[in-house]
């Protein structure tokens, strides 16, 4: 809100009913703010922000990428959706993915997952997913409204882009004392420098094989690689608006099948309304 007053003080005295709009499910806020209700977009009020892209959420995506790529990343969302309805459970991603999280952070007691997405177009991903799995499944009460106190729920996630993160907390994944699951993600073709991506996904491969295999060295213990540290390739054939909706998809409906397993409702987020309430009074 302090965004969009800022926004309408730019405007002076040009009428704001002309020149903006709302997405909203709250017609009178939009009508006092001074937005014509005929320029609101409603959406779902039922589902959470950070799943709510597919929605009129999503006017941004389609008025800096045109309604064309936009329809596309929603035709790309539909295909996972479908998959994870119809696919039979050995064969889906989502619930593949889910039960392998679950395995790791309840079984194997690992209290983080590495996302390490290997196209730098991708360089806010982990952010978004910190966002999406973290807002939604860090609960410790359950769908019956009792607190949990038998078992682990979702996991830290953190990640960042390609060789950076090499340089930045790789060295923990490989040898430090706890092990943290990670999901590399690497793209076949490129739109970019074909040489570039072909060293990039090398990396992205060498630190697979490196996080399973690891390396022994009986001379030499700071050289001496433990591996068996667990981590899943995620290959797309290319990055298109079409195969982003899937990505998004996949791990939306991943976060579900474990909020599912765990019993809690991924759609709340009451931890974050306490700050909310905390920041009004002290405003006040």
């Amino acid at each position: 809100m302090m965004n969009a007053k800022a926004a309408k003080s730019w405007l002076g005295a040009l009428p704001v009913a002309d020149h903006m709009i709302a997405l909203s499910t709250n017609e009178s806020a939009v009508t006092e703010f001074g937005i014509d209700a005929g320029n609101m977009f409603p959406f779902w009020n039922w589902v959470g922000g950070r799943f709510s892209v597919w929605s009129a959420i999503g006017m941004p995506i389609a008025l800096t990428y045109g309604f064309d790529v936009f329809q596309e990343f929603l035709n790309g969302a539909k295909a996972m959706d479908d998959h994870f309805v119809t696919a039979p459970l050995s064969e889906n991603i989502p619930v593949c993915l889910a039960l392998y999280g679950v395995w790791n952070r309840n079984f194997m007691k690992r209290p983080a997952l590495a996302v390490l997405p290997y196209a730098q177009n991708l360089d806010h991903f982990a952010a978004y997913l910190q966002q999406t799995d973290m807002e939604s499944n860090g609960k410790s009460v359950d769908r019956n409204g009792d607190f949990i106190s038998d078992y682990e729920t979702g996991p830290i996630v953190f990640g960042q882009v390609g060789t950076n993160g090499q340089h930045a907390f790789h060295q923990w994944l490989h040898q430090g004392t706890d092990i943290v699951p990670c999901e590399i993600i690497c793209i076949k073709h490129t739109h970019y420098d074909a040489d570039h991506h072909r060293v990039l996904n090398a990396h992205a491969a060498a630190q697979a094989q490196a996080f399973f295999e690891g390396r022994s060295n009986a001379d030499n213990s700071h050289r001496h690689y433990v591996g068996a540290r667990p981590s899943v390739m995620i290959k797309l054939n290319d990055l298109t608006p079409f195969t982003m909706g899937q990505l998004l998809a996949m791990y939306e409906h991943k976060i579900f099948v474990q909020g599912v397993i765990w019993n809690i409702n991924s759609f709340d987020q009451w931890g974050v309304e306490l700050g909310k309430d905390l920041a009004q009074s002290l405003l006040a």
